[in-house]
């Protein structure tokens, strides 16, 4: 039985990593502000909740295990909130979705 919650638990960290990665990746590739804040926010969220689901399986019945899980229920709580606030603040800065976001080159002229 602990062979299996180690290989459970060792995969949901690999993806967890792969997630977030992929987010990294995203964030540095997509070509405007709320694409990016997208590819950011729903990987980040996602990578983090397998991250902590691996460790919670890793801890066992303790209260570590709690501790982890108030912290997962913080973090799907505050993610998505956060960047619907940075939308919001982009929005009414004036920025549209599908505008591209200005390049260090074309603020310096």
């Amino acid at each position: 039985m602990a062979v299996l919650v180690d290989v459970v638990s060792w995969f949901l960290l690999s993806l967890g990593g792969a997630f977030v990665f992929i987010g990294g990746v995203g964030a540095l590739r997509m070509p405007d502000l709320y694409t990016r804040m997208h590819a950011a926010s729903l990987t980040d969220t996602m990578g983090a909740a397998l991250i902590i689901a691996g460790i919670i399986l890793q801890a066992g019945a303790s209260l570590a295990s709690i501790k982890l899980a108030m912290i997962l229920l913080f973090l799907l709580l505050t993610s998505p909130t956060a960047t619907n606030a940075l939308a919001s603040a982009a929005l009414l800065a004036g920025l549209r979705p599908g505008e591209a976001t200005p390049s260090r080159q074309d603020r310096s002229e």
